[in-house]
């Protein structure tokens, strides 16, 4: 015991060394407990007054009127390739553009011919600026070459489980979320499984890399709003960011092991009826908008249920110099009518950021209405949605010493 303590002190007086002044400013704790790095923070950031990021507008693709090629009818996803390039995922098709803005080409139709696209769900860059497009509508995934010329299609394998959750790496790695199917009449499973799989430039599964619980927020019974889901994103070398939004803990899984667990404190907070009140009078707006009889909106009601607590963060995504992002989320009885209208993004522009060891840097403030996508170097790609709920492509530079606390 007298030696674990002498290496736990030994342990903590590097740690303040390496630091230097930002090792004074931290104020969680950092423990090792069989090989696992415990990072353990409070609610006090190492930045200094002054030294918080912020974000400034390098670069904004789209306009109101003109040429189609600029504007947007629904930014579903965008993708950045080894050049700069930006691919807008819009619709049934995929529009390019060059790292200065200028637009290059259009990828894909509608339809289910080759190259043709009915519902995409995605866009990924694979190796070689590869494109790999999941289409949910034609149960297949389309390739296309760098060039945007159709390279053939992958019948996308529903046995395996069905696709939740598309991740693309700036190294060119493609992974996904899948979970099992629950076909209508059939029994619930017991225990179901997710899984994070790596998949080819073909979209055939290449490697597991992780099998977890499944999440509640679709489940045989329905949706529930707010369930504790799984969230995770991949580093370029494929280091696994993983949590589960019922606490706010976060794993760094590398090679499949656990290394490094990242806390911060977290007060529960109960679902109250008017966040329950204000999704379902957004949702029955878009019933009686679509023409949904009174019979199909009480069915479509049963389905919908609301988990007791919200949970601690709506996603995760790793940033700049292997700092890790955690998304705030926003109540619904918080949310304007606009953002209600656009619930489905989980609008809320706060994030907090811990460095490439786990200790927490400070919170951030997106730009109002902006939903960030990409996050490459020190530029995060996302849409932006003006007054009129025009919708733009929007680059955003962080601004700020990237150095400090965040190595």
């Amino acid at each position: 015991m007298k030696t674990h303590k002498a290496s736990m002190a030994l342990l903590l007086v590097s740690f303040l060394v390496a630091c230097g002044s930002e090792g004074s400013r931290f104020a969680g704790t950092i423990t090792d407990s069989a090989g696992v790095t415990i990072v353990s923070n409070t609610d006090v950031g190492i930045w200094a007054p002054g030294e918080e990021w912020t974000f400034e507008e390098e670069l904004r693709i789209g306009a109101v009127e003109g040429a189609p090629e600029y504007q947007f009818g629904e930014v579903f996803r965008i993708a950045v390739d080894s050049k700069g390039r930006i691919f807008v995922l819009d619709g049934q098709h995929i529009k390019v553009y060059s790292p200065q803005g200028a637009y290059e080409q259009t990828i894909g139709a509608p339809g289910q011919g080759p190259g043709e696209l009915g519902a995409g769900m995605a866009v990924l860059i694979g190796a070689g600026d590869t494109l790999l497009v999941p289409d949910g509508r034609n149960l297949r995934f389309n390739r296309y070459a760098p060039d945007g010329s159709s390279a053939g299609s992958t019948r996308m394998v529903l046995e395996e489980g069905r696709p939740m959750t598309f991740k693309g790496t700036g190294s060119g790695v493609i992974a996904e979320q899948i979970r099992p199917l629950m076909p209508p009449g059939q029994p619930a499973i017991e225990n179901p499984m997710d899984a994070i799989v790596l998949l080819a430039t073909d979209g055939t599964v290449s490697d597991t890399v992780m099998t977890f619980p499944s999440g509640q927020f679709v489940s045989s019974s329905g949706v529930t709003i707010y369930a504790a889901e799984p969230a995770w994103d991949l580093t370029d070398d494929v280091q696994l960011v993983f949590g589960v939004s019922d606490e706010y803990r976060l794993g760094l899984y590398v090679g499949g092991q656990l290394e490094r667990v990242i806390s911060k404190p977290y007060a529960r907070r109960p679902v109250g009826d008017r966040d329950k009140e204000a999704i379902m009078s957004e949702m029955e707006r878009r019933w009686v908008g679509a023409g949904a009889s009174a019979e199909m909106m009480a069915r479509l009601r049963n389905r919908f249920h609301f988990a007791d607590f919200f949970p601690a963060f709506q996603t995760v995504a790793v940033g700049p110099r292997g700092t890790t992002w955690v998304k705030h989320l926003k109540p619904a009885s918080e949310l304007s009518a606009k953002e209600l209208e656009h619930y489905h993004e989980w609008p809320g522009q706060e994030w907090d950021v811990f460095d490439s060891r786990g200790r927490f840097l400070g919170a951030v403030t997106m730009p109002e209405s902006f939903n960030p996508m990409v996050f490459r170097g020190d530029k995060i790609y996302g849409a932006w949605r003006d007054e009129l709920d025009v919708e733009y492509v929007v680059v955003l530079q962080i601004d700020g010493d990237l150095g400090t606390g965040a190595t």
